[in-house]
């Protein structure tokens, strides 16, 4: 079973970046997508990035040319560079392994596991 850590957050000025690293103990990380998730206080868990084996297969529209997500199979590490952050971005930052499908012509995430402590973010206006 893969457990996965996040780390990175911090506090940031507006259109300053941070790079969050999602760092992964157990064997069969490398194979499986993996996918960055947010929640702000008092908001649901959204979908920020996720990257297949073959690359980045979804960004949320809010972080579209500012966010990249990347992994380092060598390292079983997953990271998101965030740039131009806004105070928006504000969230506590999770990872974790996603099982992508498709149902007729949607396209569905599912994240994997239990969610871990997370990496805080916090961008000041």
């Amino acid at each position: 079973q893969v457990q996965l850590v996040e780390s990175g957050g911090g506090l940031v000025q507006a259109g300053g970046s941070l790079r969050l690293s999602c760092a992964a103990s157990g064997s069969g990380f490398s194979s499986n997508a993996v996918g960055w998730y947010r929640q702000a206080p008092g908001e649901e868990r959204e979908k920020v990035a996720v990257l297949s084996t073959s690359g980045p297969i979804y960004y949320a529209e809010s972080v579209k040319g500012r966010f990249t997500i990347s992994r380092d199979n060598v390292k079983n590490t997953v990271y998101l560079q965030m740039n131009s952050l806004k105070p928006e971005d504000t969230a506590t930052y999770y990872c974790a392994e996603v099982i992508v499908g498709k149902y007729y012509s949607t396209i569905y995430y599912d994240p994997l596991g239990t969610w871990g402590q997370g990496t805080q973010v916090t961008v000041s206006s």
